[in-house]
């Protein structure tokens, strides 16, 4: 099964895609850090290219079974500026753009939850459905596909001339019936029991327990401040308890493994890395049950493997 991943980031999509089995092929992005990052991790190569430019006959010549990837997500965000006249929303509709005009067999599109209220998205199903896409539309809360956080992300998978919520289902019913906690996965990995992640607004609690799903990692991470009082639903009154996470900790909580090489970042490029990444484990989540439908479906011939329910 040959993948292409766009916006690959630094790539989280694409290594829980390899996981379960998929062979990523080639990768795109726009951004030279993440470049490095990705390429220090895979034996394919990331092209750094804008996607704005990027002709449909570049990706036609790698003969994709599957195209997945996840559009800059800033303008949707709440913690942007939910704003889409700001220019990277509209990399949505290119992405659309770009597979319906190769037409692999398969597409998976990550975002934020927010794109659900995006005129973009609607113009983006429009393009698809014209193109004989079937479509499965889904929020997914990280927390229950084996990510130790609570982040909802939506994700639109594609099925040429395919029934929509083909996989709809599936998803769902696989869920974990219990959000995971950061215990749950690293177990005392972190050495510390409460860690401090800076709210929005101080009206928000900051201080969270190992013992809970980590809320949301973003692409911010600050010290404590010096004058910092204590939220009611704060995990711990005792602030000498709490310390700020690591970058490479907060990689972790997204399920990167301990082996990934984030190499020659400065710390502001590394955090929003890491904040704009797809969690490893949401992704092979998805890939999982994708395979699944795959496999049953078509007892699909995979990597010259003849893949078969059993």
């Amino acid at each position: 099964m040959r993948v292409i991943d766009l916006f690959c980031g630094c790539g989280g999509l694409s290594l829980g895609f390899q996981h379960e089995g998929f062979d990523i092929i080639a990768a795109f992005d726009n951004w030279d850090k993440a470049i490095d990052v990705y390429n220090a991790n895979f034996l394919h190569k990331a092209t750094n290219i804008d996607i704005n430019i990027l002709e449909p006959e570049v990706l036609k010549n790698y003969n994709p079974d599957m195209i997945i990837g996840g559009p800059p997500c800033q303008d949707y965000s709440s913690a942007g500026k939910q704003d889409e006249s700001l220019g990277r929303a509209v990399l949505t509709i290119k992405f659309a753009e770009l597979v319906c005009s190769i037409k692999p067999k398969w597409f998976v599109m990550e975002n934020v939850d927010r794109i659900t209220k995006s005129r973009m998205l609607t113009q983006s199903i429009d393009l698809y459905k014209l193109a004989g896409y079937g479509l499965t539309q889904i929020v997914l809360d990280a927390s229950l596909c084996g990510v130790p956080q609570k982040r909802k992300r939506f994700f639109l998978i594609g099925e040429l001339n395919g029934e929509d919520d083909f996989l709809t289902t599936m998803l769902n019913q696989n869920l974990n019936s219990t959000p995971m906690s950061i215990y749950d996965y690293l177990g005392n990995e972190l050495n510390t029991e409460f860690y401090y992640r800076h709210p929005r607004s101080y009206e928000r609690r900051a201080i969270f327990s190992i013992y809970e799903p980590s809320p949301t990692i973003r692409g911010v991470n600050r010290p404590i401040p010096q004058n910092y009082k204590i939220h009611k639903n704060d995990a711990t009154d005792c602030i000498d308890k709490v310390r700020v996470l690591t970058s490479l900790e907060r990689a972790r909580i997204q399920t990167f493994p301990e082996n990934y090489k984030f190499n020659n970042c400065n710390k502001t490029d590394l955090e929003q890395m890491i904040g704009n990444a797809v969690p490893v484990n949401l992704a092979n989540y998805v890939a999982h049950n994708l395979m699944t439908y795959i496999v049953s479906k078509n007892n699909y011939k995979i990597n010259d493997i003849q893949y078969e329910l059993v």
